[in-house]
């Protein structure tokens, strides 16, 4: 991906984060004024939806640096992000387990409260903004990794799980006591235990992704070193600027990017990146699969000449 292609992703990121973080701060708000547990649920499921965006993207940004010819990264810094991503998760836990704690109490004293009107006026137009926003972030989200597209159609279908159950529960509370049906009033209080319900599992997912990543990265950080040295082994390879490999199950695919020679030929180009795929796959056994992208290698300013000669006869591919 282009440098031009990540700024606005990257943006779209950050903009994602920010939104969740306003309308966990706006439901929040609205839900307390109003007396609507659900939204209040549906607030803090807002705040784990910024929490595990803020955990993949830089799970994301990790995986993009490490196949990179660059040692920068050590333990120390990539015990960071699980500890970040706990750090957040604690508070998350405490206020479902206290959205759930009240839930309960309200049900079993029957102390049900309706909302008022603001609480669906709010919670209408929550879902419209996530609605806008994920259309946003989508288009952007396709010129990045496809694990970072599922991990954003993922969230979103889940949030909407979440907005539709809360949705029901502040309409239906609402329609219960304009028809005067007790039942109904339940519906805001157990709607808001199904969605603390969800905020756990969240956390749980979101905790247990992020330490197990980690520490499968930090082990696989020696293993991608030596993949990078192997392809840069093959004649013809100018650069290795980029390799990532992903664990699937016992065995490990590989995806690199490399920089040949920009005067060869498509055929040559082709011939070493095959040679670069049998040397990884019979050097080592666990490789299951390798793609390779072949790109003209370019110096860039101030190396790249302004005026190449046309008549230049220099060799394409080294024998």
């Amino acid at each position: 991906m282009s440098r031009e292609q990540a700024a606005p992703a990257a943006s779209a990121d950050w903009l994602g984060i920010a939104n969740h973080i306003v309308l966990a701060a706006f439901k929040g708000t609205v839900g307390l004024l109003f007396d609507s547990r659900a939204l209040l649920a549906d607030a803090l499921y807002s705040a784990s939806d910024a929490a595990a965006m803020v955990s993949d993207k830089l799970k994301f940004n990790r995986q993009s640096m490490k196949g990179k010819m660059t040692h920068s990264r050590s333990l120390p810094g990539g015990v960071k992000e699980p500890l970040l991503v706990i750090f957040l998760s604690v508070f998350l836990l405490m206020g479902s387990f206290q959205m759930g704690i009240s839930s309960i109490a309200a049900v079993s004293k029957g102390e049900l409260v309706p909302p008022g009107y603001m609480a669906g006026v709010a919670i209408v137009i929550s879902i419209a903004l996530k609605e806008a926003l994920f259309q946003y972030q989508y288009r952007q989200a396709r010129k990045q990794s496809g694990e970072h597209t599922r991990f954003l159609i993922e969230t979103h279908r889940y949030s909407w799980y979440s907005s539709v159950a809360v949705l029901i529960g502040v309409f239906g509370t609402m329609t219960g006591q304009a028809m005067e049906l007790p039942v109904l009033l339940y519906l805001d209080p157990v709607v808001a235990l199904f969605v603390a319900c969800l905020v756990l599992w969240r956390v749980y997912r979101m905790v247990r992704g992020s330490v197990y990543g980690s520490l499968i990265s930090v082990i696989q950080e020696e293993d991608a070193t030596r993949f990078i040295e192997t392809v840069q082994r093959v004649h013809g390879v100018i650069t290795v600027d980029e390799l990532i490999a992903q664990e699937n199950g016992h065995y490990v695919t590989i995806a690199a990017r490399i920089s040949v020679n920009p005067r060869i030929t498509v055929m040559e180009a082709n011939e070493i990146a095959s040679r670069a795929k049998v040397l990884l796959m019979n050097r080592f056994s666990h490789i299951s699969d390798v793609s390779i992208q072949v790109l003209p290698y370019d110096p860039g300013y101030p190396y790249k000449s302004n005026c190449e000669g046309s008549g230049e006869d220099l060799p394409t591919l080294i024998q």
